[in-house]
């Protein structure tokens, strides 16, 4: 694919360069909690305008259901990415109307604008090709040239990942650029040991991958909710704690491919304990108990590996080569079970290999906990892209940046 390096040296200056970008950030009201999804993008807004192009920033934010909702506005976005650049930054309030098309008119080289939630027009997701087209041609009339640089949404066959892209001269933005070279050394070119640590609420969110790294990790680790259906399918009784009844069998299964394949497939030793979910805004102490992994009491929960489990897998990670993070070890959200998430990081952080913090709730976690970003090797901005890229499917929004 072309890159964004390419283009430059081409010229751009006056050019309408239309920016996807993935400014897909937590909102608590109208404050933005972390925009390191902003500050990511940063390398192409700001070398495009410096190159004098007008440079027009697209984006999704949550799920509105394709129709305007002022809850999932990307106005405090716009306005973050200007104190970012130390510029001002136009603001259109809709996606293909009135406002976008005057605020793009109004735009002279150099200059950066930001268009309304991509998702406030039904035709940005929709299955149906004909309206996403529709959706495409509209959005390709407000730019010369695009670039894109939204690696969180290259998993999505939307409008403007997948069908814009081949309505105009398209280009690699640095964020996708960096993204897809981390992932070749995650796929095609490993250093050994290469070992993967997997955590998260659900493990029917990993199956995919766990599949895929069965041949090629050597080590998988499991930690978070998922933990407790590994725990289950191993014969142990895991109380009140997240399970997922229904994936024990393909659990089972992979348990025993991995003894074949000589992947050490490591589950928790112990795990903190507790009889009611805390409460996640009080944060007000649970005092938890530490128990074995095998000995959960019929009324309590899991919510974190325990202090074992945590030097267990810092064993594990001490002398990889390779390393891939994707999930929390924990409820990382309340200090009673932030441990083993912040163990697992520290791992990472003391690891003489090549770390990658894929995405997501993981790389929310790594800032949450006040760990230096620059202590990793690189800390992804699309938790689902990098999975699935994992697991060896064909992203859309990759693919449409193909020559």
């Amino acid at each position: 694919m072309k890159t964004i390096d390419e283009l430059l040296s081409e010229g751009v200056a006056g050019k309408r360069v239309f920016v996807r970008a993935d400014l897909n950030v937590p909102l608590d009201g109208t404050a933005i909690t972390d925009d390191g999804r902003i500050r990511a993008v940063l390398p192409t807004v700001r070398a495009l305008a410096e190159a004098g192009a007008r440079v027009v920033v697209a984006s999704h934010l949550g799920r509105p259901k394709g129709a305007p909702d002022p809850a999932f506005s990307l106005a405090p976005a716009a306005t973050r990415l200007g104190e970012l650049l130390g510029a001002d930054v136009a603001f259109a309030t809709d996606t293909v109307g009135e406002s976008a098309g005057a605020t793009v008119a109004g735009l002279a080289d150099g200059q950066v604008a930001v268009i309304e939630n991509l998702r406030f027009n039904a035709g940005e997701t929709s299955k149906d090709d004909a309206e996403r087209g529709e959706f495409a041609d509209r959005l390709a009339a407000l730019a010369d040239v695009y670039v894109g640089d939204g690696f969180g949404a290259v998993h999505r066959k939307h409008a403007s990942v997948y069908d814009l892209p081949a309505r105009l001269p398209h280009y690699a933005g640095h964020l996708i650029a960096t993204e897809v070279g981390v992932l070749k050394k995650l796929t095609d070119e490993v250093q050994r040991p290469y070992v993967v640590a997997l955590g998260g609420a659900k493990v029917s969110d990993k199956l995919a991958v766990i599949d895929e790294l069965l041949g090629k990790a050597d080590r998988i680790l499991i930690g978070g909710g998922m933990a407790y259906t590994f725990l289950k399918a191993q014969g142990h009784e895991v109380g009140a704690s997240l399970l997922q009844e229904d994936q024990i069998p393909a659990v089972r299964e992979y348990l025993e491919r991995a003894e074949k394949n000589g992947v050490e497939l490591v589950v928790p030793v112990d795990t903190l304990v507790t009889a009611e979910f805390p409460d996640m805004r009080a944060k007000a102490p649970t005092n938890p108990t530490n128990v074995a992994a095998d000995a959960v009491p019929a009324d309590h929960m899991g919510l974190d590996i325990g202090p074992r489990t945590r030097k267990l897998y810092a064993s594990k990670l001490a002398d990889a080569a390779t390393v891939f993070w994707n999930g929390p070890m924990g409820v990382f959200e309340h200090p009673d079970y932030a441990e083993g998430t912040k163990a697992v990081a520290q791992a990472l952080i003391d690891s003489p290999g090549f770390t990658v913090v894929g995405g997501g709730d993981s790389a929310a976690a790594v800032r949450t906990l006040g760990f230096d970003e620059q202590a990793f090797g690189h800390i992804s901005t699309g938790g689902g892209a990098s999975l699935e890229y994992l697991e060896g499917k064909t992203l859309p929004g990759l693919a449409a940046l193909e020559d």
